[in-house]
């Protein structure tokens, strides 16, 4: 039987624990050990089972349980200092509040992403975008910088993995209840469940609900389709992360965008909050929150398209992180012109508006696309990489954008990807700090400072159980899969003995994509089972990853990997695991001593698996890529050699097998001649002392930089509190300054083509010039319609190449000395040569305004 209809119940708190359904519902709890230990004490056994979820564990207990826990005046007294406790985490002033006391920081910021991975009770993440978001959540929480997340609730996540007899990869979804998960309902004052609606084609109407997730200070809103009155096909719209394509993946990004906004309006209707004065766009899924804000001006405060596209660019950021273009949202213009024109175009936004800023209508795009990261870059004055050369590597991937602009001047900065501390180090690295250099600010900038102080022997016995930790999680996830691959118990006797608590454990888990290269280790099979197999060096790998649905490649690749460690000769020493998700990396990065990354550089954005890993004693073997391009010192791990073209590395590089042989080979040999000795390179008390050395040293160096405290920061100070300070300065005075700064924008546009460097001069070089030299540059520039002030000429010098081509370059602005001839005028300066060698220079005009983050930003320039 069936029942008619269903509700949900649920648990009443005796009053001395009512407590703990805050504890259990704020997700610091995911992050703050003593809470987890307190509701794992109610029942470790139960905890277990139910996952490390708090609610599923309160919503388990009987009446009685809680009756008798509630007479247990010890644990009543742990409740309510774990309660005490949280409230003077949420109330206290952090550093955000220091810093804003001086700086006048945003009020308030909005984070759109399409995935958060802050636990795995809350699966709504797939990869590195989602935990990456959920650590900038916590980060966020930690400092008390203000910040609201916008999101989707899929109620199936992305989805389960288990492996079939022969390996292959299959994918389950589970449904996720929000009833019954840490989540409550947005409700209006009356009660009634707060609702986001959207026009969609064909006069459908798709209408969502709004779940608030608790993130220590920060709320997490996810918009939910599931909803009554919608079709069937709306209510499917939110089940699956990255599922479908097409249609389905434009609504849920419309959904995500326009919904969002409209839902942090319902927000601070309904709770007081402040509007946000920052809006950042987690990579381009979420780029058509920028169109709804333009449409809330345009209809609400009578500006035009023009004057309040300059509004909203002032105060939005756009983060892109992928270096590879397959991995951007691309849409035809038709689908676009579909969904945002006729009745579902939006109050005072035609289509024709829109589908120009996402058109790919630059050298090397194609027409009739609309790109979802060209519509973040164009919406946003602010933009950035997630590392230093991901930022190089996206500077020339737009560059189209800005024509005219060398790669290095196109305005997308770069600021690092950091990693949740707390989330991620292991407790016994916590407790050994504690123990030796007296606090837990090893989850802090300088924490690290008196590594020296950490007796070896004690640092090398925290790191063996850790890694027997590990062993032991293995050994039952192993067996459990095989129990679902259609093994019986009596077969699997050998997964009890599988890993070694004493042998170099190499890591690797990631998504699976092809460029990621999960298989490179076995280019040459026999070698890497000489290496598992060393009888007196060997070696033992642990690999996990996931594939996507509909990635047959990738499916492939994890199918090889599977059934070369099936083999029985070698399954003691390597083991896939299925169904990586955070629960098992915070098992997975404490214990391995190796962490190994070799995707095709340059196409790995950051990589922060590896970041986590040396949070926890683990040493980096990695290609020269994302975070370990920059960070990479020579004692901190090592750096696998690459046949990456642009390094240089000659003609071999450019065939793709040639290139993974180089790169195989030079990690066996890596793992061979300096991992495994080094680590088997034992002294009289059997301690590894060079290898420790080189953790101790990782800790020191590496442990301040790779931290998610330290990267909110820079969002705050580089990206977050320049756009609230543009944002005000536009809309001052009945948005002025957009007004003006859009006729400006008009008016530069329609005059630069008539803009051109008549004549370059220069006085003072001699026939021997030295460093220190001064040179006086003359310029005659036609203006046409635009007047001295509207434009910056400057001087552009550096070194000089065989082909004139100038690198390493500086500008110095060139000052307005004289008017003739009508729209002519002369423009002088001096410039001071500043080194050896070719020297070059050339003159351009450049748009100038004080409402340009960026000389770059109109993408106008006329060169000499």
């Amino acid at each position: 039987m069936k029942a008619i209809r269903r509700f949900h119940v649920r648990t009443v708190l005796p009053e001395p624990l009512a407590p703990l359904g805050e504890l259990a519902t704020n997700l610091r709890w995911s992050w703050h050990s003593r809470t987890r230990d307190l509701f794992r004490d109610i029942d470790p056994q139960r905890w277990d089972e139910v996952g490390h979820d708090p609610v599923a564990l309160l919503a388990s207990l009987s009446g009685d349980e809680l009756d008798r826990l509630s007479t247990d005046e010890a644990f009543v007294t742990r409740v309510r200092e774990a309660a005490d406790g949280l409230r003077r985490y949420l109330e206290s002033p952090q550093w955000f509040q220091e810093w804003t006391a001086s700086e006048h920081g945003p009020a308030a910021i909005a984070y759109f992403s399409a995935e958060f991975g802050i636990t795995s009770v809350l699966p709504q993440y797939s990869g590195g975008l989602g935990i990456l978001a959920g650590d900038h959540l916590k980060s966020a929480s930690d400092l008390g910088v203000p910040i609201v997340g916008i999101g989707l609730f899929y109620k199936t996540g992305y989805f389960s993995q288990s492996l079939s007899r022969d390996g292959w990869q299959q994918e389950t979804y589970p449904l996720h209840d929000p009833d019954n998960l840490p989540l409550s309902l947005v409700r209006e004052h009356d009660g009634s469940p707060a609702l986001v609606s959207l026009r969609l084609p064909e006069g459908r109407l798709l209408r969502a609900h709004i779940w608030k997730a608790q993130v220590g200070r920060v709320p997490l809103l996810l918009l939910d389709s599931d909803v009554d009155g919608n079709d069937d096909a709306a209510r499917e719209l939110t089940s699956r992360l990255y599922g479908g394509g097409g249609d389905h993946r434009l609504q849920q990004e419309l959904l995500l965008g326009v919904g969002g906004v409209r839902a942090l309006r319902i927000w601070s209707r309904l709770t007081g909050a402040p509007e946000p004065e920052v809006y950042h766009c987690n990579e381009g899924h979420a780029g058509f929150l920028g169109v709804e804000r333009i449409s809330e001006l345009v209809s609400q405060r009578g500006l035009t398209f023009d004057e309040a596209l300059e509004a909203v660019r002032a105060g939005t950021v756009f983060t892109t992180h992928t270096p590879v273009p397959a991995g951007i949202d691309r849409f035809g213009v038709d689908q676009v012109q579909r969904y945002l024109g006729g009745d579902c175009a939006l109050p005072g936004v035609p289509v024709e508006r829109i589908v120009p800023l996402g058109a790919e209508d630059y050298d090397g795009g194609s027409a009739g696309i609309f790109n979802m990261a060209v519509m973040g870059l164009r919406l946003a004055q602010r933009a950035n990489g997630v590392s230093q050369l991901h930022g190089e590597v996206s500077r020339g991937m737009f560059d189209g954008l800005w024509p005219g602009f060398d790669d290095s001047e196109v305005p997308i900065a770069s600021i690092t990807n950091g990693v949740h501390a707390p989330t991620w180090m292991d407790r016994r690295v916590v407790e050994l700090a504690q123990r030796h250099l007296g606090s837990d600010r090893v989850r802090h900038e300088d924490g690290w400072n008196d590594i020296s102080n950490v007796p070896a022997e004690d640092m090398w016995h925290v790191k063996r159980e850790m890694r027997q930790q590990l062993v032991d999680d293995v050994r039952r996830r192993v067996r459990d899969s095989w129990v679902t691959r259609g093994a019986s118990a009596a077969e699997l006797g050998w997964t009890q003995e599988i890993l070694d608590p004493d042998v170099l454990t190499i890591g690797f888990a990631r998504r699976v994509p092809t460029y990621k290269r999960l298989t490179l280790m076995l280019r040459d099979p026999a070698r890497l089972r000489r290496l598992l197999l060393d009888p007196d060096r060997p070696v033992q790998l642990v690999i996990a990853g996931k594939a996507h649905p509909a990635d047959d490649t990738g499916k492939k690749l994890i199918q090889q990997m599977v059934q070369f460690a099936d083999d029985p000769k070698i399954r003691h020493r390597i083991v896939f695991l299925p169904d990586y998700d955070i629960a098992m990396a915070r098992r997975l990065y404490p214990g391995c001593d190796v962490w190994l990354n070799n995707p095709l550089r340059p196409f790995e954005a950051c990589g922060t698996s590896g970041m986590k890993a040396a949070l926890n004693g683990g040493l980096n073997l990695s290609i020269l890529d994302g975070w370990w391009d920059e960070w990479y010192d020579g004692h901190n791990g090592w750096a696998i050699p690459t046949a990456d073209p642009s390094t240089g590395s000659g003609q071999a590089a450019m065939d793709a097998d040639r290139r993974d042989d180089l790169e195989a080979a030079a990690l066996y040999a890596l793992i061979e001649n300096h991992v495994a000795a080094q680590f088997y390179d034992r002294d009289e008390q059997d301690l590894p002392q060079r290898w420790i050395a080189m953790v101790a040293h990782t800790l020191r160096t590496l442990g301040p930089k790779v931290l998610a405290t330290r990267m909110v920061r820079d969002y705050v100070t580089r990206l977050y509190a320049p756009a609230a300070h543009a944002s005000r300065a536009r809309a001052a005075d009945d948005f002025a300054q957009a007004r003006e700064l859009a006729s400006y924008r008009r008016a530069a546009r329609g005059a630069f083509g008539q803009v051109h460097v008549d004549h370059v001069d220069s006085e003072g070089v001699g026939d021997a010039p030295q460093v220190g030299d001064r040179i006086r540059v003359k310029a005659d520039v036609s203006l046409g319609t635009l007047a001295p002030d509207d434009v910056d000429v400057q001087v552009v010098f550096g070194r000089a190449s065989e082909t004139d081509e100038l690198s390493d370059v500086e500008a110095v602005s060139l000052t307005h000395a004289e008017a003739y001839d009508g729209s002519r005028h002369r423009f002088e300066g001096e410039v001071t040569l500043p080194r050896t060698g070719a020297f070059g220079y050339t003159v351009r005009v450049l748009p100038r305004h004080p409402g340009l983050a960026s000389p770059a930003e109109l993408g106008l320039v006329v060169n000499a």
